[in-house]
């Protein structure tokens, strides 16, 4: 049943597995079994390299970029201008769509390889569990974008009660899914981080495999989901023991520096997603209120953007091959000091939040910025701390997350005259689950 169903669910997905050929095993039947190691890991890989790029496109939804039809084609400005005005209701037919399919296709084939884990054969020991920790970990990470894309902040939730998204654990195309609650998705993602964490054998893969999950970066996305939990001593342990492991930051006031969401940057955790693609850097610019933030002295400024007049800059970062980045270990100082602060250790925190700014502000500058960090009250350094995350991950998938998980603050876009406004704690914060999915399945509601 298993192997019937892989067959048809490839079948019906609207990719080319051209990429699959050399370990697709065409039994007289007609299915396709994966046998060895090699082959499990062409599955995968194919997943790993078809990963959605939606917390790119959930940056539309921000408030970091204006559209600008003069820098890209119509086509493109048609098929993202509802996106970034919240127009969820009656989009233009051009619309793109977030991902839906492609999260459960990628879960799809983790089930089959936690399924089948006993059955590889022609690999050590060693690589048959890292691959199934990968799958693990990768299925954590699908659900974990999944509902935070289509359910409820967990924080902004009764989350016990609350809808969330289906939890997919078998793999099997005629199981009809059901929505779980928010709290059973977060406990189903923390579960399969507690398996990936018995499997995971490999801490760093070199450039050419850095897209790959490892011990690291699973213990990075354990802190991730434990900060949209708000749950702030899991956060603090996972985040430091990151640290512990990756501590060494970009320097960006060396100009010769990498870009820290470069693949290769020396704080690059996980360089799976391929966040603001060509396309999605090039339909607008950063707003002039994100510009603003960058003070006096932050390399930042002149490394993401640059300026082409007086009152426009275009966006350095992303684009290109080069920038792919899920995790890296600027984020973990910052979620390490949002910890300690929410925790009442203002001296960590003011801590980490230093060793952060010392290699992005220049040497003119930083004392003036950090010295009075160690006087903060938590309120205080939490202010400094959401201004440090609004420019440090610009444009890497953070600020729309972030904007659900706290306040949920009204916000406003004008393009050509017309005004558009998100309403605070708008239910336009969650995305709506995709027509067809619900067409498919009435269950979903």
């Amino acid at each position: 049943m298993a192997e019937k169903s892989l067959v048809l669910l490839l079948a019906l997905t609207p990719v080319v597995l051209t990429s699959c050929n050399d370990f697709l095993d065409i039994t007289p039947t007609g299915k396709v079994i994966a046998k060895t190691a090699d082959e499990y890991r062409a599955l995968l890989a194919y997943e790993y390299k078809t990963m959605p790029e939606d917390r790119g496109l959930a940056t539309l939804r921000a408030d970091e970029m204006t559209l600008d039809k003069a820098s890209t084609t119509a086509e493109d400005f048609d098929s993202y201008f509802d996106i970034w005005t919240w127009n969820d209701l009656a989009p233009q037919t051009t619309t793109a769509s977030f991902g839906w399919r492609r999260y459960y296709h990628a879960i799809y084939i983790a089930n089959y390889i936690i399924a089948h884990q006993t059955e590889i054969t022609e690999g050590t020991a060693a690589e048959i569990s890292q691959l199934v920790g990968e799958a693990y970990a990768l299925r954590a990470y699908m659900h974990f974008l999944l509902v935070n894309l289509y359910a409820k902040p967990y924080t902004a939730s009764t989350p016990a009660s609350e809808r969330g998204i289906p939890v997919m654990t078998e793999p099997d195309v005629d199981i009809i899914p059901v929505c779980s609650t928010v709290e059973a998705v977060y406990d189903r993602i923390l579960a399969d981080l507690d398996a990936a964490d018995q499997h995971l054998n490999v801490e760093k893969w070199d450039d050419g495999h850095s897209y790959r999950f490892t011990t690291t970066a699973a213990l990075a996305l354990r802190a991730r989901v434990a900060l949209y939990k708000g749950d702030w001593q899991a956060v603090r342990t996972a985040a430091e023991s990151v640290i512990a492991k990756r501590p060494d930051l970009e320097d960006l006031t060396n100009r010769s520096s990498l870009l820290p969401d470069n693949y290769k940057s020396v704080e690059n955790l996980l360089a799976l997603e391929q966040v603001m693609t060509a396309v999605y850097k090039n339909i607008g610019r950063p707003s002039n209120d994100l510009l603003a933030a960058y003070k006096t002295g932050d390399q930042r400024k002149s490394r993401f953007y640059r300026q082409v007049t007086a009152s426009v800059s275009t966006l350095q970062k992303g684009g290109g091959g080069d920038s792919r980045c899920s995790f890296r270990t600027a984020e973990m100082y910052l979620i390490a000091a949002e910890a300690a602060a929410r925790l009442g250790d203002t001296k960590s925190a003011a801590g980490q939040l230093t060793k952060l700014m010392q290699k992005r502000y220049s040497a003119a500058t930083v004392e003036g910025y950090t010295a009075p960090l160690t006087t903060m009250t938590a309120d205080e350094l939490l202010a400094e701390i959401a201004h440090e995350r609004r420019c440090e991950l610009a444009f890497e998938g953070h600020r729309w997350f972030d904007l659900r998980r706290s306040a949920r603050p009204q916000l406003h876009k004008t393009y050509n005259g017309v005004d558009y406004t998100l309403s605070a704690d708008d239910a336009r914060y969650t995305l709506r689950f995709p027509t067809e999915a619900v067409e498919a399945n009435p269950n979903l509601l």
